[in-house]
């Protein structure tokens, strides 16, 4: 190998840095049972924006009932999952999300595949697909598979960074 093409044994991929930023993120969720993050990047691998679920803007989700034994605190009626948020979290030109790439922990749902179809996201790469089975799921790749949105799962992704 030339001498100027070495580079450090080790060093992260693309995905794996991205992933890792989306990890990071979801450590900033409250919620006690499920931290999502995501990390949103531009077709020339630059970070346009991040985000992880939890309560809008006011709603302190650090004083939130998140098990609440009563229906009108079911978090998901209040939560905003990491997709939107970082969609949501973005403040440049709309534009630049054309084409860009999205990393997130959990295969986003029905609502989020929604957001990232409309915001011209291209690409979904996500870590678990665990809520496969469920209806809101088989939709959102229903959704990504008919407006052309391509996912695919991080398989060699290292959670301990060193």
């Amino acid at each position: 190998m030339n001498k100027l093409n070495e580079h450090r044994a080790g060093s992260l991929s693309w995905d794996n840095y991205f992933m890792s930023i989306a990890r990071l993120s979801a450590m900033r969720s409250k919620d006690p049972s499920t931290q999502v993050g995501a990390c949103l990047v531009s077709e020339d691998n630059r970070i346009l924006s991040v985000g992880y679920n939890g309560t809008p803007n006011g709603f302190d989700d650090a004083c939130f009932p998140w098990k609440s034994p009563y229906k009108s605190y079911d978090k998901y009626l209040y939560v905003i999952h990491a997709e939107r948020n970082a969609i949501a979290n973005y403040r440049g030109n709309r534009s630049d999300l054309i084409g860009a790439k999205i990393y997130v922990d959990l295969f986003p749902c029905n609502e989020c595949a929604k957001e990232i179809i409309q915001s011209g996201i291209k690409e979904v790469v996500f870590l678990s697909d665990k809520y496969s089975e469920i209806d809101i799921v088989k939709a959102a790749k229903i959704l990504f598979d008919v407006c052309g949105i391509t996912y695919r799962q991080l398989t060699n992704y290292t959670e301990k960074l060193v």
